[in-house]
């Protein structure tokens, strides 16, 4: 982060300075929201949250070196007097303020967009690893996609940042359309359409048209790069004033992929054409996951925007890794089964990519599939979860583990399809799947812990690999 002073930040936001010594000093260089975090320097922003008052935790942010507090009211400290804050009417809508004013008059960088239904945190990562080939690139941290995480993201970049990635969720409509105004994308990248906030939008062209969001403001001399092959991210091409990009194994893709194939551990191959130059090239990637090759090409084709060559885009994704965790995390126990961890996040376009890789790198083993609870899907949930299981039968998984009640539908779908009989089994919470999975895995097995984040299914990956965290494959 650029240093900024507390009158820097005041003027911002539009707050007022309360018991600030010095308020030209450029002391600030760091924003955090977590007081646990906080290093000298820091600016602590007091979120109020439905559990917890962010207020309550500025004198232990100042004591552990934060130089400002950005708060709804003064703060006193133990002697009676003021910490020194920045007060304004509501620190979240402040900290996208500064963060909006910090790109305008600070920044000197290509600012990267991306959102979608699933894949987003994973094609941040690719795209991050991508553009750092051109310079100097900083990117989300986890899935850091909402009115907080992505103004830390922002306030993160310096004066050598060339590359800016921001990842930008969605929890109805307008919300992408506030964070987009807020740092306004030079290139947007929009992934897929899917059933994730079906139960919050009620249908996917209400959540098309809320993902659209990212490219509807658009200017002229901005890019859309656009799924050529998800026709509902196709059609935004009709709503943005910005040129587009696509990518996709379409015949018309931008940047696309044919001959995909997968090696024992799910680990896709496949052939990447520029289709704007005509180059090709061969790509090898070291991720398991055949959707993952659809996150490749957005990548790509990011790349290709920012002017790279297609070697150097290819060179990067031959060496990519995912930085967030969680996500197709592959590893071996000591006792020689593999646990597939994907256990971040979940919804019905996601799960059936995550079987049909377990069924890919388990051919010829014993599969299970440990799956919870696929959250937010409203009135689709009981035929969502039915067909998740139905599909498990029909990729001839060998287990399916149903955790906790909103599973009993999926079990139900599995265990009424085909021939299956107790290949499916129901179980009440995290800890029967533990105790469950610990008595009956075998050597050579492979096992895909997945659910929706609040389920806390990676428990259960992180218990099969209790004796030791494994190789990484």
């Amino acid at each position: 982060m650029i240093a900024l002073t507390p009158a820097d930040i005041a003027d911002a936001v539009g707050g007022t300075l309360v018991g600030v010594t010095d308020p030209d000093q450029a002391c600030v260089t760091g924003v955090v929201v977590d007081s646990r975090v906080v290093e000298p320097g820091s600016m602590f922003v007091a979120v109020v949250g439905e559990r917890s008052d962010g207020h309550e935790f500025a004198p232990a942010a100042v004591a552990a070196g934060a130089v400002l507090v950005l708060a709804a009211r003064p703060v006193p400290d133990a002697s009676g007097g003021d910490l020194p804050c920045v007060v304004v009417p509501d620190p979240v809508v402040a900290l996208g303020l500064l963060a909006s004013w910090y790109r305008r008059e600070r920044l000197d960088c290509t600012v990267v967009g991306i959102t979608g239904s699933s894949g987003k945190t994973s094609t941040k990562d690719l795209i991050a690893r991508v553009l750092a080939v051109g310079g100097p690139t900083v990117s989300a941290r986890g899935s850091f996609n909402t009115e907080v995480g992505m103004p830390l993201t922002v306030l993160r970049a310096d004066e050598s940042t060339r590359y800016l990635v921001l990842e930008m969720g969605m929890r109805g409509e307008g919300h992408i359309a506030y964070l987009a105004q807020l740092v306004p994308p030079d290139i947007s990248v929009v992934l897929n359409v899917g059933s994730a906030h079906l139960g919050m939008l009620g249908s996917r062209e209400a959540i098309a048209r809320a993902k659209s969001e990212i490219v509807r403001d658009l200017p002229a001399d901005a890019v859309a790069v656009l799924n050529a092959d998800d026709p509902a991210v196709r059609a935004m091409a009709e709503v943005t004033a910005a040129r587009v990009v696509t990518f996709g194994e379409a015949r018309d893709a931008g940047a696309r992929a044919t001959d995909v194939r997968l090696d024992e551990l799910a680990r896709p191959s496949f052939t990447l054409t520029d289709s704007m130059s005509g180059d090709v090239l061969p790509v090898d990637l070291p991720l398991s996951g055949e959707h993952y090759v659809s996150n490749a090409c957005a990548a790509a084709a990011v790349g290709l925007v920012a002017g790279l060559s297609l070697e150097q885009i290819v060179d990067a994704l031959r060496a990519a890794g995912i930085d967030s965790p969680w996500r197709m995390e592959v590893r071996v126990s000591p006792r020689g089964f593999t646990v597939i961890n994907d256990a971040y996040n979940a919804n019905p376009e996601s799960v059936r990519a995550a079987l049909k890789s377990l069924a890919a790198m388990g051919a010829g083993r014993r599969t299970w599939a440990v799956l919870g609870e696929m959250r937010e899907l409203g009135d689709a949930s009981v035929e969502e979860h039915d067909a998740i299981g139905r599909l498990a039968v029909r990729l001839d998984i060998s287990r399916l583990v149903c955790v906790g009640d909103a599973t009993r539908v999926m079990h139900l779908g599995a265990s009424s399809e085909g021939s299956w009989g107790e290949e499916s089994m129901h179980v009440p919470d995290v800890e029967a799947a533990i105790a469950l999975l610990l008595e009956q895995v075998r050597p050579d097995d492979v096992i895909l812990v997945k659910a929706s984040r609040a389920i806390g299914l990676e428990r259960v990956a992180e218990a099969l690999l209790a004796e030791d965290r494994g190789a990484a494959t």
